[in-house]
């Protein structure tokens, strides 16, 4: 792999830092970042960003500001080669995003993004994973609540197994027991923008339904039979009772299988992984799950039709919104990912967060992520491309959500 990336005027530029989850990412960066990390905020206007400085506090008193338009290859270029690290909340992605993944992957600048995309993934994957490797740069999708805990949590599942030599993952399930937080504008507008192209065009419709979407050899995957995901309530004792479909499950099942498949299905080839949500048990915990997978499914169902959209279009947040700062201090999400190996040894990696995921948690999440790229270049995995969290940043990224407050532990079950 091509040595580190070399100085240049920024370590960091936080792109869309006017937005509303890239002013809690420039907050949390002012709070945390190390005095040595040049950052600087990024996006189309002074005016907004320099309002957003005004109120970070001394610390953020002199970071630059980056004037770049996302649509102007030239600024997207500029921006790209003049730092180490580009970390944007600029979405939707597939709309947005192509032409700074592929100036980043061209200058080898490092790149961190909160994307849900699959279909924008599948395109960073199929045009710029060449010359980001070449280049050395690492473009890391996915650095909030998608898909972080999913991808982390898997990975301390591995590790522990490899450690106390049990084998192999075989049957692994991530679930949310409990949680609460605000439904992110952002996440549906790219929600929205999915669905119409799956509308449009029966290719994407396939990639979105393909369990191994993101594989980087989608022949070498192995023939495990259906591996789909849940679409209905599923019934198991040993994790908890009654159980629905987790909303955010399509995107993170096929990141956990491309971090797999990138390190040579080191988690093993006939790792079978899903993500739920607990209903719980009786009396009550059926028609918990029912209401929770009615609501996904009346959600989807919603946005695809015209009629019901422009009704869901009032009532959704817009992009750029959030809930107030005593709302996202009250937020949280506890997870446990079960896995069983090979050796049947049964294992829990257990995650507890405070803090709205979409946004608190993932401000935090975010922001690690974008440091570890810049700050611990040195200790990450030896790897470029078109990557995931786990294969990018690793244990290294684990350490620094751990020093932040949040909790990833495994135990035996």
């Amino acid at each position: 792999m091509p040595s580190p990336t070399p100085d240049r005027e920024h370590d960091v530029v936080l792109f869309g830092a006017s937005g509303f989850v890239g002013q809690l990412t420039a907050e949390y960066l002012a709070r945390r970042a190390p005095d040595d990390v040049r950052i600087a905020l990024g996006g189309r206007s002074r005016g907004k960003l320099e309002q957003v400085r005004a109120g970070l506090g001394e610390r953020a008193a002199s970071w630059p500001i980056v004037v770049a338009d996302s649509g102007d290859a030239a600024s997207v270029t500029a921006l790209a080669e003049s730092t180490r690290v580009v970390a944007t909340t600029v979405g939707p992605y597939m709309r947005y995003g192509l032409p700074l993944v592929a100036a980043c992957a061209a200058a080898g600048t490092h790149y961190a993004d909160l994307t849900g995309e699959v279909l924008f993934m599948r395109r960073s994957i199929d045009e710029h994973d060449a010359a980001a490797r070449a280049s050395g740069a690492r473009i890391v999708h996915t650095c909030g609540f998608d898909s972080i805990p999913s991808d982390l949590g898997v990975l301390a599942l591995h590790l522990h197994a490899r450690e106390h030599g049990l084998g192999d993952l075989r049957d692994t399930t991530l679930v949310v027991t409990s949680t609460r937080g605000g439904v992110s504008g952002g996440t549906v507008d790219s929600l929205r923008g999915q669905l119409d192209i799956a509308r449009r065009d029966p290719a994407a419709r396939r990639v979105m339904t393909d369990p191994y979407a993101l594989s980087p050899d989608r022949a070498a995957e192995p023939d495990l039979g259906p591996e789909r995901d849940p679409m209905s309530i599923v019934h198991d004792p040993a994790l908890g009772g009654f159980l629905a479909p987790f909303v955010m499950g399509s995107v993170n099942t096929r990141v956990v299988r491309r971090s797999n498949a990138l390190q040579g299905h080191v988690y093993g080839r006939e790792l079978r992984y899903r993500e739920l949500m607990l209903g719980g048990g009786l009396p009550f915990g059926p028609a918990r799950a029912a209401a929770i997978a009615g609501g996904i499914g009346a959600l989807v169902a919603g946005l695809s039709l015209s009629p019901t959209r422009k009704l869901l279009d009032r009532l959704l947040p817009d992009p750029g919104e959030g809930p107030s700062a005593e709302a996202r201090d009250r937020g949280f999400f506890h997870i446990d990912v079960h896995g069983r190996t090979s050796s049947g040894a049964n294992l829990v990696s257990e995650i507890r967060v405070s803090g709205d995921p979409g946004y608190k948690a993932t401000a935090e999440m975010f922001g690690e992520s974008a440091l570890a790229l810049a700050a611990d270049e040195e200790r990450l995995p030896p790897v470029a491309g078109v990557l995931t969290p786990a294969t990018a940043l690793g244990e290294v990224l684990t350490e620094r959500l751990r020093r932040a407050g949040h909790t990833y532990r495994v135990r035996s079950a």
